[in-house]
């Protein structure tokens, strides 16, 4: 299973999980306020398990159709919409999926509760009170606040990044602590003559497309964007993410494919094809969250300053791609690219020369 699928699985058990608890509160408040899946008021067509059965089966429906639709496939193509209209759009699904639901749930709950098989005499009586009972409406509107409160937690989940919205949530980062990281300096060439090529808003417009084209190849080696920094982007991987598959690599030159797959796209819209250039290290940073209005995790250290120094020297080296020996020294087994050591490299603000390897596509 490839890093994105993998991640649209795990916010479906957080949907599933969610969604499901929820249902059975709704059903609890029925029995104890309401006390009816009917009318208002108490009738002898209620009872607990039939409104529980009611509430669970409608939801694990909505599951398998609303949020399965939602998570695989309209979240997607809502990504780039603002937050307002994502929202208005999965509400507008989602009353549409319930009522199908809500019509299809009256041939086995009107038979369950009221006793009257579908055919015989009264059904249709029994039924036509079931659509119209106020309870639908409630549940309608209930489920409307928490199918957009879905999408937008999902929506906030991509501008933090997978997982990190469930982290603050949690205050993992609540108190700094120290972790092993790999870190990717990326960052675009000629962005100056770029920017004044295409002027502030067609730039703006390339920014978007340009880091948009990369991200799939971040998410399939596992990699967490942890800050876009003008027309640079800093990719982050815990060590034992960065090593496995050497995804800390292959990252770099899968980004570089997806780019030249688009290649045309580019040379039609903007006249040029994006080249960039990439530093990569790793150590030991402090992680833990910052400020009061806008909150935010961060990783501070030495690594990060060595990351980007390193990929400062990409252009002076005549190179696209630059590693620390401290990231080869990470692999246990031969890597799949072409490696060419540069050797001890004196960078800025640091003491001691630091030995750095370029790589390269096998032939």
């Amino acid at each position: 299973m490839n890093e994105k699928l993998r991640i649209k699985w795990s916010k479906m058990r957080v949907i599933s999980v969610a969604w499901l608890s929820i249902s059975i509160v709704f059903a609890l408040v029925d029995h104890w306020t309401v006390n009816s899946s009917y009318s208002l008021g108490t009738t002898a067509l209620y009872s607990f398990g039939g409104n529980l059965t009611f509430h669970i089966i409608s939801t694990l429906i909505a599951i398998a159709i609303g949020a399965s639709f939602l998570v695989f496939y309209l979240h997607d193509r809502l990504i780039d919409r603002p937050y307002w209209h994502g929202i208005l759009t999965i509400v507008m699904v989602y009353i549409s999926v319930v009522s199908v639901i809500t019509f299809v749930m009256g041939f086995i709950l009107v038979p369950l509760n009221a006793g009257i098989p579908i055919g015989q005499e009264g059904f249709i009586d029994a039924y036509r009170a079931y659509l119209l009972d106020s309870i639908h409406l409630r549940n309608i509107m209930l489920w409307s606040i928490v199918v957009g409160s879905t999408q937008l937690l999902l929506q906030i989940n991509d501008k933090f990044g997978h997982g990190l919205l469930g982290k603050l949530i949690l205050g993992k980062y609540h108190k700094a602590r120290e972790e092993d990281r790999v870190f990717m300096f990326l960052d675009l060439k000629s962005s100056t003559a770029t920017a004044e090529k295409l002027g502030n808003l067609k730039y703006h417009k390339f920014l978007r497309d340009y880091f948009s084209d990369m991200t799939n190849a971040i998410i399939f080696n596992k990699g967490k964007i942890y800050q876009y920094v003008g027309d640079e982007v800093v990719i982050t991987w815990t060590v034992e993410d960065g090593i496995s598959d050497h995804h800390c690599l292959k990252c770099y030159f899968d980004i570089k494919r997806s780019i030249q797959e688009k290649k045309a796209v580019y040379e039609e819209r903007y006249g040029f094809i994006p080249e960039f250039k990439a530093g990569i290290h790793t150590g030991k940073v402090i992680a833990g969250e910052i400020g009061i209005v806008k909150r935010d995790i961060t990783y501070s250290g030495d690594v990060l300053n060595t990351a980007a120094r390193i990929q400062a020297k990409c252009n002076e080296l005549k190179v696209s791609l630059l590693a620390s020996e401290d990231v080869f020294d990470l692999f246990s087994e031969k890597i799949p690219f072409e490696k060419r050591s540069i050797g001890e490299i004196e960078l800025r603000g640091k003491s001691l020369k630091v030995p750095l390897s370029t790589f390269s596509l096998m032939n």
